[in-house]
Protein backbone atom coordinates (compact mmCIF):
# COMPACT_ATOMS: atom_id res chain seq x y z
CA UNK A 1 0.00 0.00 0.00
CA UNK A 2 1.46 3.29 -1.12
CA UNK A 3 1.68 5.96 1.61
CA UNK A 4 2.85 9.55 1.20
CA UNK A 5 4.59 10.74 4.35
CA UNK A 6 4.86 14.51 4.71
CA UNK A 7 7.88 16.21 6.20
CA UNK A 8 7.71 16.54 9.99
CA UNK A 9 9.32 18.94 12.43
CA UNK A 10 9.82 16.24 15.06
CA UNK A 11 12.96 14.32 15.85
CA UNK A 12 12.98 10.60 16.58
CA UNK A 13 14.33 10.15 20.11
CA UNK A 14 14.07 6.41 20.72
CA UNK A 15 13.49 3.08 18.99
CA UNK A 16 12.78 -0.09 21.00
CA UNK A 17 12.15 -3.50 19.50
CA UNK A 18 9.98 -5.70 21.71
CA UNK A 19 10.77 -9.14 20.26
CA UNK A 20 8.34 -11.22 22.31
CA UNK A 21 5.30 -9.07 21.48
CA UNK A 22 6.64 -8.32 17.96
CA UNK A 23 6.22 -4.56 18.38
CA UNK A 24 8.49 -1.69 17.39
CA UNK A 25 8.13 1.29 19.72
CA UNK A 26 9.17 4.68 18.37
CA UNK A 27 9.23 7.95 20.31
CA UNK A 28 9.54 11.52 19.06
CA UNK A 29 10.58 14.78 20.71
CA UNK A 30 7.01 16.14 20.63
CA UNK A 31 6.06 13.53 23.24
CA UNK A 32 4.37 11.17 20.79
CA UNK A 33 5.18 7.48 21.14
CA UNK A 34 3.81 4.73 18.93
CA UNK A 35 3.77 0.96 19.25
CA UNK A 36 3.82 -0.48 15.74
CA UNK A 37 3.22 -4.23 15.33
CA UNK A 38 5.73 -5.99 13.07
CA UNK A 39 2.89 -7.30 10.89
CA UNK A 40 1.64 -3.73 10.38
CA UNK A 41 5.11 -2.49 9.43
CA UNK A 42 5.60 -5.43 7.06
CA UNK A 43 2.32 -4.95 5.19
CA UNK A 44 3.04 -1.22 4.81
CA UNK A 45 6.59 -1.75 3.56
CA UNK A 46 7.83 1.14 1.42
CA UNK A 47 9.82 -1.33 -0.70
CA UNK A 48 9.48 -1.30 -4.49
CA UNK A 49 9.14 -5.08 -4.18
CA UNK A 50 5.65 -4.51 -2.73
CA UNK A 51 4.80 -1.11 -4.22
CA UNK A 52 6.05 -1.58 -7.76
CA UNK A 53 7.60 1.36 -9.54
CA UNK A 54 4.42 3.32 -10.24
CA UNK A 55 0.95 3.79 -8.75
CA UNK A 56 -1.30 0.83 -9.47
CA UNK A 57 1.52 -1.71 -9.30
CA UNK A 58 1.13 -2.40 -5.57
CA UNK A 59 0.98 -6.00 -4.37
CA UNK A 60 -1.33 -6.68 -1.42
CA UNK A 61 0.80 -8.18 1.35
CA UNK A 62 -0.90 -11.24 2.85
CA UNK A 63 0.03 -13.92 5.36
CA UNK A 64 2.23 -11.67 7.50
CA UNK A 65 0.47 -12.27 10.83
CA UNK A 66 3.43 -14.05 12.43
CA UNK A 67 6.26 -11.98 10.97
CA UNK A 68 8.83 -10.51 13.36
CA UNK A 69 11.76 -8.16 13.06
CA UNK A 70 15.08 -9.95 13.49
CA UNK A 71 17.38 -6.95 13.12
CA UNK A 72 17.22 -3.21 12.48
CA UNK A 73 19.79 -1.48 10.29
CA UNK A 74 20.20 2.30 10.58
CA UNK A 75 19.98 4.19 7.29
CA UNK A 76 21.90 7.45 7.56
CA UNK A 77 20.31 9.82 10.03
CA UNK A 78 16.85 9.58 8.47
CA UNK A 79 15.55 6.03 8.78
CA UNK A 80 15.84 2.32 9.43
CA UNK A 81 15.73 -0.87 7.37
CA UNK A 82 14.24 -3.75 9.35
CA UNK A 83 15.17 -7.34 8.54
CA UNK A 84 11.88 -9.22 8.77
CA UNK A 85 11.67 -12.91 9.66
CA UNK A 86 10.09 -13.72 6.27
CA UNK A 87 13.31 -12.61 4.54
CA UNK A 88 12.04 -9.16 3.48
CA UNK A 89 14.71 -6.52 4.13
CA UNK A 90 14.53 -3.91 1.37
CA UNK A 91 12.11 -1.38 2.87
CA UNK A 92 13.51 1.88 4.23
CA UNK A 93 11.28 3.42 6.88
CA UNK A 94 12.04 7.13 7.25
CA UNK A 95 11.25 8.97 10.48
CA UNK A 96 8.39 10.69 8.59
CA UNK A 97 6.93 7.35 7.52
CA UNK A 98 7.19 5.88 11.01
CA UNK A 99 5.44 8.95 12.43
CA UNK A 100 2.65 8.72 9.86
CA UNK A 101 2.23 4.97 10.42
CA UNK A 102 1.91 5.63 14.15
CA UNK A 103 -0.26 8.72 13.97
CA UNK A 104 -2.69 7.21 11.44
CA UNK A 105 -2.59 3.61 12.67
CA UNK A 106 -6.35 3.14 13.14
CA UNK A 107 -7.30 4.44 9.69
CA UNK A 108 -4.47 2.69 7.84
CA UNK A 109 -5.01 -0.67 9.56
CA UNK A 110 -8.77 -0.53 8.92
CA UNK A 111 -8.07 0.24 5.25
CA UNK A 112 -5.68 -2.71 4.99
CA UNK A 113 -8.22 -5.08 6.58
CA UNK A 114 -10.85 -3.87 4.12
CA UNK A 115 -8.48 -4.46 1.18
CA UNK A 116 -7.82 -7.99 2.46
CA UNK A 117 -11.55 -8.66 2.68
CA UNK A 118 -12.22 -7.30 -0.82
CA UNK A 119 -9.42 -9.48 -2.20
CA UNK A 120 -10.95 -12.57 -0.56
CA UNK A 121 -8.23 -13.05 2.04
CA UNK A 122 -8.86 -13.74 5.70
CA UNK A 123 -6.36 -12.70 8.32
CA UNK A 124 -5.39 -15.21 11.02
CA UNK A 125 -5.92 -13.70 14.48
CA UNK A 126 -2.74 -13.75 16.53
CA UNK A 127 -2.80 -14.14 20.31
CA UNK A 128 -1.34 -11.13 22.14
CA UNK A 129 1.71 -11.75 24.35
Amino acid sequence: MRIKAEEIDYVLTEIKLHKVSRVLEVSFDNGQSFQLPCEYLRVFTPSAEALGHAPGQETLQVGKEFVAIDNIRPIGNYGIAPDFSDGHNSGIYTWELLYKLGNEYNELWAGYLEELKLAGHKRVEVAKN
